[in-house]
């Protein structure tokens, strides 16, 4: 039996060793037909990255990548693009086939959530055959750099949002139109849908019909705001700082504020008055004011709000609005403030803007079901309980103030700034 077994081999053997012979021979010459098809001439493969002048921070913007293909044959693509480290992705690769002498456009997007200069390295794109033995790497658009501004794409949203009507609503919530301001402008026909409260009886009793008074917004008036970037603007939320919420929202108002013809300027404080833009009407302005919140650098020190009034104070000195970003957590916080924030409240209207903390709304209204949850939800009530101390208690000093979401925070504040001047306050 084990000489039948040994014959068999004996027989097979030289047999197996044809076919791996064969077998290896036809893959070297696979691997050296793929290595020419891809290697021999210059030129196979063109692309450009195509970036915006600047990302606008908080959102989604699109890189576009441009490539050709010069090859006679289908090629496949691994493009391994070196995005800026901001982003921390080390496994960036997009995968795509490109049909033989044509070109294809390919884009991906990128969110930053920090200000400030991006740097990209090279665009490297890894080209294979249908056989994938061997790839060709192409390196091309090598040291480009995209600085992160203010979220404009929110701006240019707000700016698509017609403020003066009812019927339109952006996101969740309205846009809403209260009333008017004390400023007269005519008198007219009455039509349909104008307020009712504003029917004018001495003129409807001449003519015999309906007349209605017609109001204007009063203009030219000053509205700052202020952006407290000292460490309690430091919390987190989706990726972005307050901070940035806070400067986003700035950008988006003094946007509305211009279109209403009244006059946006802006400051900063922390231990020290910065970035400040003079509330005017020029048509710099919003040039101006973005780069100044382009510029918002912080240290995250505790924020001197003394020296704040004393600047308002000494160089603010016609009635101003004033949108103050800030945040308070509890009751001592406000306290320790009040002081300075009563004396501004006394020469200006000031809008007092802080944040829910929303994971506390989570822990709220999660049924507590072990006694460390029990203990959690009490204090989180204990907190969120606070807010809404803080709000009453500036209310009673004849402060506004807006308790919001970090994603509410810009509607909000069109929708207070818009109550205060339909209701003549400044």
């Amino acid at each position: 039996m084990g000489i039948v077994v040994l014959f068999g081999l004996s027989y097979f053997l030289p047999v197996l060793f044809n076919i791996a012979q064969l077998s290896i021979l036809v893959l070297v010459l696979l691997f050296v037909i793929d290595f020419l098809t891809i290697f021999i001439g210059k030129h196979k493969i063109e692309a450009e990255r195509i970036l915006p002048d600047k990302f606008s921070n908080g959102d989604n913007n699109t890189v576009n990548l441009q490539i050709k293909n010069n090859y006679p044959i289908s090629i496949h693509l691994e493009i391994i693009d070196e995005i800026p480290e901001q982003f921390q992705k080390r496994d960036f690769k997009i995968k795509h086939r490109v049909a033989p002498r044509r070109s294809k456009n390919i884009s991906y997007k990128l969110r930053p959530t920090e200000r400030g200069e991006y740097h990209f390295g090279s665009l490297n794109i890894y080209a294979t055959s249908v056989l994938n033995l061997v790839a060709k790497r192409f390196t091309f658009s090598s040291d480009a750099m995209v600085p992160t501004y203010p979220s404009f794409k929110q701006l240019k949203k707000f700016e698509l949002l017609n403020i003066n009507k009812n019927s339109l609503e952006y996101g969740l919530k309205k846009v809403r139109r209260l009333g008017h301001t004390m400023e007269f402008e005519q008198i007219k026909d009455y039509v349909m849908g104008d307020d009712l409260r504003t029917i004018n009886w001495k003129a409807t009793a001449k003519r015999n019909q309906l007349m209605v008074n017609q109001f204007q917004d009063e203009k030219s008036q000053p509205v700052y705001s202020i952006i407290d970037k000292g460490r309690i603007m430091k919390m987190p939320f989706n990726g972005l700082s307050l901070l940035d919420y806070a400067i986003n929202s700035s950008l988006v108002i003094s946007n509305v504020v211009l279109k209403k013809h009244d006059k946006a300027g802006m400051l900063s404080f922390s231990k020290r008055i910065e970035n400040v833009v003079v509330a005017e009407r020029r048509s710099s302005q919003m040039q101006l004011i973005l780069e100044a919140l382009y510029n918002v650098n912080t240290d995250f020190f505790e924020s001197d709000f003394s020296r704040l009034y004393a600047n308002i104070k000494r160089h603010i000195t016609n009635r101003s609005l004033l949108l103050m970003y800030t945040n308070f957590e509890t009751m001592d916080g406000l306290n320790r403030q009040l002081p300075y924030l009563k004396a501004i409240a006394k020469s200006h209207v000031l809008v007092v803007i802080f944040f829910k903390n929303t994971e506390l709304d989570t822990l709220i209204k999660n049924k507590a079901e072990t006694v460390q949850q029990v203990y959690d939800k009490v204090i989180a009530e204990k907190f969120d309980f606070e807010k809404r101390l803080i709000v009453n208690e500036l209310k009673k000093y004849g402060i506004y103030s807006i308790l919001t979401t970090p994603e509410n925070l810009t509607i909000d504040t069109i929708n207070k700034y818009l109550e205060i001047k339909s209701r003549g306050l400044l």
